[in-house]
């Protein structure tokens, strides 16, 4: 039987550590509501500007409210079935598709490519400017620019016609053979070099440790490479890898400047697609289908590739 002096004293231990566990949540509400006092602002923003164009684009996709005629009648998700027999949006979901392919493979190996070239060589910071100035500028000028290049008379075409010594007269943007080739150049001239950039700090960020341990061991560059480097790099790949399919995915002012992407002809993409159904023929409840699919898609790549990043930080530790 304990003695009475210890039952006191487990009471009294008992009755303060209630008293603590109760101004700790007391002074946990209070941080609480401090915090979100600051935080309503930008909470009520986020609302007004955010979450209630897509509640009401969300609603538009299931009327059939059309440009001046204002018929806003519920007809449920007839627009996402419209989809499926309208060969305009399987053409634009093709394109989409070459587009996201085009843009993980060519800006991610010569992004890569060029890391690894440019690495620790002198002048390395003027290189690496020069590369990465496409990338500031305006997807409209970046446009201008290639529309200019590739037109009949553009630079293109002269060093062609120079180098086989004879007229070569190619319509690079309006010939169904050039005109996805020639756009994905430039898109992936806008974006290689952000790409590099990014790869040069994820190759600065691997230690040099195993790098010299396995040249000490006789290792070759395609075996320190292929075991060490790109393992290393993995989550660098990872988050270039999903940079690019979303834009891949939503490519649209690049397109529509350079005039190769509507309806039946060319290289339609969806995002581009939407705006000519939404703003061209003014079938905007059509068009906020199509931006709600595209929405979708977007939210499912970045789910994966949170997902997809919180494996490999597990696997990396």
């Amino acid at each position: 039987m304990r003695k009475p002096r210890e039952t006191d004293q487990a009471l009294l231990a008992r009755i303060d550590f209630a008293r603590v566990a109760a101004r700790e949540r007391a002074g946990q509400r209070r941080n609480f509501r401090t915090a979100f006092l600051f935080m309503a602002p930008a909470i009520i923003l986020v609302c007004g500007i955010l979450l209630a164009p897509v509640a009401y684009n969300l609603w538009l996709s299931t009327t059939n409210w059309k440009k001046f005629k204002g018929l806003d009648e519920f007809i449920g998700l007839a627009n996402y079935g419209k989809m499926a027999t309208n060969p305009y949006f399987t053409e634009a979901l093709i394109n989409t598709g070459i587009w996201v392919l085009a843009s993980i493979l060519f800006p991610i190996t010569i992004g890569l490519a060029l890391a690894m070239f440019f690495r620790g060589i002198r002048l390395e910071g003027a290189f690496k400017t020069i590369i990465f100035i496409p990338r500031i500028l305006a997807p409209t000028a970046v446009g201008v620019l290639w529309l200019l290049v590739y037109s009949p008379n553009g630079m293109f075409n002269t060093i062609l016609s120079f180098l086989a010594g004879y007229k070569i007269d190619v319509g690079w943007l309006y010939e169904q053979a050039t005109v996805t080739p020639a756009t994905v150049v430039t898109f992936v001239w806008q974006t290689v070099g952000l790409v590099m950039v990014l790869m040069l700090l994820g190759l600065n960020a691997i230690p040099k440790d195993p790098l010299e341990a396995a040249h000490i061991d006789g290792a070759s560059k395609l075996q320190v490479f292929t075991h060490i480097v790109l393992p290393m790099l993995l989550p660098t790949l990872l988050m270039v890898t999903i940079l690019s399919v979303l834009a891949g995915f939503t490519v649209f002012d690049l397109l529509w400047v350079m005039g190769v992407s509507y309806p039946g002809q060319r290289s339609l993409s969806l995002a581009v697609f939407m705006y000519f159904e939404a703003f061209q023929k003014g079938n905007w409840a059509f068009g906020s289908a199509i931006a709600v699919v595209i929405g979708l898609v977007v939210l499912c790549v970045t789910w994966f590739q949170a997902w997809l990043q919180h494996r490999v930080d597990r696997m990396m530790k």
